[in-house]
């Protein structure tokens, strides 16, 4: 009887009034929904701390990209002595960070000082397994350097060549390591 009486009463009020109710009651629906749905497989923090890191990145590059245009073309050198152009140490850290190529000279280079690296380097094709370019805060100083391993040849051994990146190679568009000095 409770019942018949509230539903007597809907029935009484304007169209307008009926409409309007149904209306929030779709919106609120439709919000519950999103929720519950967004519980279950939403990744609401996550992905705004990618979106947040990605960011980040690209903001990073952009700097970067902006301080690589504005280099000077050719050899970059962190000493005294020569006719090519010479960081400071500041710019000398933001090159480092920048810098993420090694060629195949600097390579080359640095395997001689290292008889063993230099002999995998060569049997298993020239084939060089990880390239890093990273700045030590520790002794101020952008160490570069590669690692080969024997792997692919049935050597079990796996070398890592590092040393002080000396001097890079500044193209316009990017930084290279040019010169390696082993430890």
């Amino acid at each position: 009887m409770l019942k018949e009486n509230y539903f007597s009463k809907l029935k009484e009020l304007p169209e307008s009034l009926k409409q309007l109710g149904g209306l929030v009651l779709i919106t609120i629906i439709i919000i519950l929904s999103f929720a519950i749905l967004n519980d279950i497989f939403g990744e609401g923090d996550e992905l705004v701390k990618k979106m947040k890191l990605e960011e980040e990145r690209i903001a990073k590059e952009k700097k970067l990209s902006e301080l690589i245009s504005k280099l000077p073309s050719g050899i970059l050198v962190t000493f005294d002595g020569t006719d090519n152009h010479r960081l400071t140490d500041e710019l000398y850290e933001q090159v480092c960070n920048a810098t993420k190529l090694i060629p195949q000279r600097a390579i080359m280079g640095a395997n001689f000082l290292n008889y063993r690296a230099h002999e995998i380097y060569t049997i298993n094709g020239n084939k060089i397994d990880e390239t890093f370019v990273k700045w030590d805060k520790e002794k101020n100083k952008c160490l570069a350097g590669f690692t080969v391993s024997g792997n692919n040849v049935g050597v079990d051994e796996t070398i890592t060549v590092s040393g002080e990146a000396l001097s890079f190679l500044s193209t316009g568009i990017d930084t290279r390591v040019y010169f390696i000095k082993n430890f």
